[in-house]
């Protein structure tokens, strides 16, 4: 047993999971708590064109790098420091630059996938999953995607038709049967955010060494 305690958000997108682990973030101190995105752990997509990286299913499982996120995770968890991806979700390729990452007490991995893999799964110390209704994760993900990705509406709205929607039926939505906690109504709960903070401190304490 390590002594960090590894703490999953999942969840459909738009749902909230960025808002709590942000929430959480600020319950602690900086040198405590360290956040681990899914989306860093895109494939690299820089060996095909543009329309083929288009035509890109994103919201499928095998979209991700879990080979190397475990690898990372494990490493963060043994107390050592790792180099993580960078992503430019704009062109779906990885940065030249990495981002370093120190070992924390506390880590969050976040993302909507994070609770499909069952290796990652089994590491977690808590298992969250974020839960909002569809159509307002839907707008959402227009608002974002729109403002931050510089997509079209149009665009936007064929994704979610053809790949995010179902996928979150296949995938997603299911992975609450495995979460610990189900937080409605996206992740600004401030009693839930109180009460995942308590649950964390008193798992620290109890992997303590000399405890």
């Amino acid at each position: 047993m390590t002594n960090n305690v590894l703490l999953g958000i999942g969840g459909g997108t738009g749902s909230g999971k960025t808002v709590l682990s942000n929430n959480l973030l600020n319950k602690f101190n900086r040198n405590e708590i360290a956040i681990i995105r899914q989306d860093s752990y895109y494939r690299d997509l820089s060996h095909k064109t543009s329309q083929e990286r288009a035509r890109t299913n994103f919201d499928h499982p095998e979209a991700i790098n879990f080979d190397l996120l475990t690898e990372h995770l494990e490493i963060l968890l043994n107390g050592e420091s790792v180099e993580m991806p960078v992503y430019d979700l704009s062109t779906h390729t990885r940065a030249p630059k990495k981002k370093r990452l120190d070992p924390h007490p506390i880590v969050i991995l976040e993302g909507t996938m994070v609770l499909t893999h069952q290796q990652i799964r089994d590491r977690m110390d808590i298992k969250i999953y974020v839960e909002t209704d569809a159509d307002v994760r839907f707008i959402r993900r227009l608002q974002r995607d729109i403002k931050e990705r510089s997509r079209t509406m149009e665009d936007v709205i064929e994704q979610y038709m053809n790949t995010v929607r179902p996928m979150h039926e296949e995938f997603v939505e299911i992975t609450k049967k495995y979460a610990d906690i189900i937080l409605p109504k996206g992740g600004d709960n401030s009693v839930a955010v109180d009460l995942i903070q308590t649950k964390i401190q008193t798992l620290l304490k109890e992997k303590m060494p000399n405890n």
